[in-house]
């Protein structure tokens, strides 16, 4: 579990924080997104983050580290089974927080947390396209232009080391 934030919680004791952030964990895995204010999405995201990592090892300790947050046997079962084996390429990031409009009440400021379902793919740098001078951008416009041929340089040295072993 998170450690408990100094200063004003999210409704109330370090407990009922603790409990509240387990249930949306619960909720996210049961359903696949949920709509709550931004600041339980962004708290709740660490928690789900780590739970979904605990699954992806699977082992008995990850199971019972994962039971003592997610009380619900089928979502266990379910975060085990089915949840973790989408995300075993991906190394980190299993969540996405979408702003929403404000609630209609009280205007806070909603959000909906989600379970990503797309694959990770590998990242690449973006220089890797670009030339890093300025020559050799000149070089890769015009390769037949700015090296000779190798046919024509071998041929010619050739030649004339044969016209001065003859003198």
């Amino acid at each position: 579990m998170p450690k408990p934030t100094r200063g004003a919680r999210l409704g109330g004791s370090p407990a009922h924080e603790r409990m509240l952030l387990a249930n949306l964990a619960t909720s996210l895995f049961k359903h696949g997104r949920i709509t709550t204010t931004e600041a339980k999405a962004k708290r709740v995201r660490p928690l789900a983050e780590r739970m979904v990592t605990f699954a992806k090892r699977g082992d008995l300790h990850a199971r019972r580290r994962v039971a003592t947050v997610i009380r619900d046997k089928d979502v266990a079962y379910q975060l085990f089974a089915e949840i973790a084996p989408r995300f075993t390429a991906r190394p980190g990031g299993y969540t996405r927080i979408v702003k929403v409009g404000p609630r209609k009440g009280d205007n806070a400021p909603m959000a909906v947390i989600e379970l990503v379902e797309e694959l990770a793919e590998p990242a690449t740098p973006a220089r890797a396209s670009r030339p890093a001078k300025k020559q050799d951008n000149a070089a890769a416009l015009a390769p037949e232009e700015s090296t000779p041929a190798p046919a024509a340089e071998a041929d010619e040295p050739a030649a004339s080391d044969e016209s001065k072993t003859e003198e």
